[in-house]
């Protein structure tokens, strides 16, 4: 199976002297850091070059590298990552294909914070949560991470607010504003205190957009408290607690007409159903969130870390043709034990855990009179309970090989109970579901090595989508899961100046879980066949001269549905939906001593498709993003000053597409061109 892909792995590793990038994230963590950059995915703990998984390390200087306060741009400089906005705070995220499942929040991957489990037992993650300014980096693994992880097919996204041991004594603090078209204000502020055995960091946010179409208005604020002390020589407790208030209006699809027409308008009414304005639609997502991790060290060779976690959001929604309200408790908790040892040139440790969510949620849905609750029309109860136990071991010889593997066991379990009908609570358990994963790399020289990786991943159904937008109860879904091959190199050349990173990959989904939608537009779920993605990625980032660097990178993704029928029509070999075939990012960074910086980059996004059926693809399209600034310090004090263009050459295009929609309604245009700019200001 391997083989389906190494000529493609071979076709674009000769591409690398024409800067093919995997994402421009690595590029500027491994320019900065060349030798220091630390993976902790799978609890490696090893520089980027020698973790034998596709990882990428996202650190602040490339969150930062555009002047749009959000994770958008960063995010889509990384092959095989995509991240739609399909209105302001309106987000999902992709990695290598797994849109499908996404209407919107994110779903069939996995996202902690801080190592602490941000996506809930119902498998959703409210990913429009956390604010830029909270991150100083992320970590994206691309491909099945089940073994260690728990239920996902995608991947994983592991967020942090900073390296404590990384931070200075004493107190720092920063504020920065950033204001632009269609009336974005975006504030934050935040305080940092470090000493010895402690470090504290408290931050603000506030983001508001009046949107570029109509009902698209945005609104953000939160709060964040995130520290670690040192308990004794042998105990750290870290925790982080975060309060979001978020608003934000849903315009909808409108169709390819209604967009070349007027891309500002909303939604609008038919003859049987109202318009988006006319129902006031929005998200009302209120969270607060609690997390503490205890490390204990356990002689010189044992130690163990522990978290646990609770969150509650108050969850409402004016939709087209309902008021849906949610109430959701969330808990969690996750151990692992690691034994090490060191025996000469061979180093091996050993992990074994569990981990375990519960949701509950309470969901009800009534009539939308105009963005005002009706009558009722459902209440429903519903819980998932999610637990997994894992294993995993690695090894280094001879500072060449490194080895790892790891197995989890996953277990699930549904209860529904819909409290307006006399029916009795109905449970859905689904398991014992086994993810293995195996990788092994050789270093062929001393900063270049090859990596092979085989892993088997599997994604549950969520809850939002057993019991999804139409109201109704799916109970007979069931999980998708699939086996990833993978091949690749990574390493840096010419005294680090050269960085890259190229793979090919072939991952076959069985039992996929795709969306529908009924004539009211509301979404529901089916498992229809599988999937064939087999695709490649290649990254290269070049530092020319020491205040130029330019970087490339490209993502090939030539998916295509198996043995996918419903009804009479048979979609076997159709490209897959929402996926673009070819994404290209390229970018130049320039940075002079005098202060003056200036990030360019352009993503060339290839068309795709936006209906199962293939009868409809959205066009391809070439969006330009501009930065130039200035950073200036006065001895303690740091500010920078910037301006920013974004879609400089003023496409028409979409962000985000509501895939398999009715009446054509596929397109949520995204803005056309704007400017924005701002201020930071640093000291310590």
């Amino acid at each position: 199976m391997i083989m389906r892909f190494v000529p493609v792995l071979i076709g674009c590793a000769a591409t690398l002297p024409v800067f093919a990038q995997r994402n421009a994230v690595d590029t500027l963590a491994a320019q900065q850091y060349p030798d220091t950059v630390v993976v902790t995915a799978f609890d490696l703990h090893s520089r980027w070059r020698e973790a034998p998984a596709a990882v990428a390390v996202v650190n602040e200087q490339a969150l930062l590298r555009s002047g749009q306060p959000t994770l958008v741009p960063a995010l889509n400089a990384v092959t095989g990552v995509r991240m739609e906005e399909r209105s302001p705070g309106s987000y999902r995220l992709s990695l290598r294909g797994s849109l499908l499942r996404a209407p919107f929040g994110v779903r069939n991957l996995k996202v902690y914070w801080n190592d602490i489990p941000l996506t809930d037992a119902g498998g959703n993650t409210y990913f429009n949560l956390p604010d830029l300014s909270q991150l100083q980096s992320l970590e994206i693994i691309k491909g099945p991470a089940a073994s260690l992880y728990g239920a996902n097919t995608g991947g994983v996204v592991l967020l942090h607010s900073g390296d404590v041991n990384r931070q200075p004594a004493g107190s720092s603090g920063q504020v920065g504003v950033t204001g632009g078209a269609y009336g974005l204000f975006a504030q934050n502020a935040g305080y940092s205190y470090a000493d010895t055995g402690v470090h504290i960091q408290v931050g603000q946010v506030h983001y508001q957009s009046d949107g570029y179409r109509q009902q698209s208005r945005y609104r953000k604020d939160g709060g964040q408290v995130a520290g670690t002390v040192r308990l004794n020589r042998v105990q750290e407790l870290s925790a982080l607690l975060f309060y979001t208030d978020l608003m934000y209006k849903t315009p909808g699809g409108i169709t390819l007409q209604q967009m070349e027409a007027n891309p500002r308008q909303a939604r609008q009414k038919t003859a049987t159903l109202p318009g988006s304005a006319d129902q006031q639609a929005a998200i009302y997502n209120k969270t607060a969130f609690g997390g503490i991790a205890l490390k204990t060290a356990m002689g010189s060779r044992w130690d163990n870390t522990t978290v646990l976690m609770v969150n509650h959001t108050g969850f409402r929604n004016p939709f087209i043709t309902n008021y849906e309200v949610r109430n959701e408790w969330n808990y969690g908790g996750r151990t692992a034990f690691r034994y090490h040892q060191e025996q000469g040139s061979f180093q091996w440790q050993a992990r074994a855990g569990a981990e375990w969510l519960q949701n509950q949620s309470d969901v009800d849905n009534y009539d939308n009179n105009g963005g005002v609750k009706g009558d009722v029309q459902t209440k429903d109860k519903l819980k998932a309970t999610q637990h997994f136990l894992f294993i995993q071991a690695d090894a280094q010889w001879r500072n060449r090989w490194v080895f790892q593997a790891g197995v989890s066991r996953n277990m699930l379990t549904y209860h529904y109970q819909r409290l307006t009908d006399v029916t009795p609570e109905e449970e859905k358990e689904l398991g014992a579901l086994w993810a293995p994963r195996v990788s092994i790399l050789y270093k062929i020289m001393p900063t270049v090595a090859v990596y092979g990786i085989a892993s088997r991943g599997f994604s549950s159904p969520s809850l939002a989508e057993v019991r999804p937008s139409d109201g109704n109860y799916y109970g007979n879904l069931q999980p998708e899961h699939g086996w990833n091959f993978e091949l690749g190199v990574k390493g840096s050349a010419w005294r680090n100046r050269i960085q890259f990173d190229v793979s090919g990959y072939d991952f076959r989904l069985r039992d996929a879980i795709v969306r529908r939608s009924n004539a009211a537009g509301a979404e529901y779920f089916v498992n229809a066949g599988g999937t064939k993605q087999t695709g490649a990625e290649a990254f290269v980032s070049v530092r020319v001269l020491p205040v130029l660097t330019l970087f490339n990178s490209f993502s090939y993704q030539p998916y295509t549905f198996t043995g996918y029928i419903a009804g009479t029509a048979n979609y076997s070999g159709n490209h897959l939906t929402g996926v673009p075939r070819t994404v290209n990012v390229s970018g130049l960074d320039i940075t002079l001593p005098q202060g003056w910086f200036a990030n360019i980059t352009l993503n060339a996004t290839s068309r795709l498709p936006l209906a199962d059926d293939n009868s409809v693809y959205a066009a391809g399209y070439q969006l330009l993003q501009a930065k130039l600034g200035y950073t200036h310090r006065m001895k303690s004090v740091q500010w920078t000053l910037f301006a920013a263009g974004d879609n400089l050459l003023n496409q028409l295009y979409s962000l985000g597409n509501d895939i398999n929609a009715l009446g054509g309604r596929y397109y949520n245009p995204a803005p056309s061109r704007n400017f924005s700019a701002g201020l930071a200001v640093r000291w310590h």
